[in-house]
């Protein structure tokens, strides 16, 4: 028989706001005038009606100097050069994969952007082409890297680096790409045993760390020995601290979850999400976060 979890009702805790310093975002609503200043240059998210301008999603307006745009809180994700992201081949085609990395169209991951097993480099010949589903297959999750967006907002990846190619066994977690912070690096080891790569689509990938980078499987080799239940559990936790981060709006980078996980290590695991716990969690790491910065 199932075990049922009864909670009997207690006060909510205020929390405090998440925004940064220097006050709370200008939020609008699709058809709300931003401004009727017109010295303000018209960005992502709006559009000029009658001398106004006037916000066409729903979402936070952001002003750097005289361009006025508005950052949608759900949307889709937009690909821009050099980000990196997790996805999923949809389709094996003629010379190229189909990617799903929650963009609006697929992506393109084309034979000629992948490293060819063992480093070698050499032009790409029809035995390469018959064996394009050896190397990757619909279902495989990769990490890799934009390399160009077409004009109709589809990406181009590649796996060219030796960081990127495919994954194995872990953990896929998929929150909205506007809650991912851009940094100058997307993977981390974290120092509780496991491993993240944030992709600023959305899709984060939560694996054990590896003991030992190999150098000469070109990406494609995948480790499927069995993962350890210290591995799992460490696992587990992040992926549910990550998780209560997304419920309670908070950014993700290396840091907060870091601190959500310490945060959360007098808990089990699976009362992580229960919504009082998820609170307290994540109280105490906003406010390690606001003593970092301060």
């Amino acid at each position: 028989m199932a075990a049922i979890t009864m909670r009997l009702p207690v006060a909510r805790r205020a929390v405090g706001p998440s925004a940064p310093r220097g006050g709370e975002k200008h939020l609008v609503a699709p058809g709300d005038t931003i401004t009727t200043d017109t010295g303000y240059m018209r960005g992502h998210g709006t559009y000029v009606d009658e001398e106004k301008l006037i916000a066409s999603v729903a979402g936070a307006v952001e002003r750097v100097n005289k361009l006025v745009c508005v950052k949608a809180l759900k949307a889709r994700y937009n690909g821009e050069v050099g980000d990196i992201v997790v996805g999923r081949i949809t389709e094996v085609q003629q010379k190229r994969w189909k990617v799903e990395t929650n963009s609006r169209l697929d992506s393109v991951l084309l034979l000629s952007s992948v490293n060819l097993p063992g480093g070698e480099l050499r032009r790409r010949s029809a035995e390469d082409e018959l064996a394009m589903r050896d190397y990757l297959q619909e279902g495989d999750l990769i990490s890799a890297e934009v390399q160009s967006v077409f004009s109709d907002g589809a990406v181009s990846l590649h796996t060219r680096s030796l960081k990127y190619g495919k994954l194995a066994q872990g953990v896929l977690v998929q929150v909205s790409p506007s809650l991912v912070k851009r940094q100058k690096t997307h993977f981390h080891d974290l120092p509780c045993g496991a491993s993240v790569i944030l992709g600023n689509n959305g899709f984060i990938w939560i694996y054990p760390t590896p003991e030992q980078k190999d150098e000469e499987a070109g990406g494609f080799t995948t480790n499927l020995e069995p993962v350890p239940l210290s591995d799992r559990e460490v696992i587990s936790r992040l992926r549910n601290c990550i998780v209560a981060l997304v419920n309670q709006k908070l950014m993700l980078f290396d840091t907060s979850i870091l601190y959500c996980y310490e945060a959360s290590l007098p808990h089990q695991i699976k009362d992580i999400l229960k919504p009082e716990v998820e609170e307290e969690i994540v109280l105490e790491t906003r406010q390690k976060l606001l003593d970092l910065e301060g």
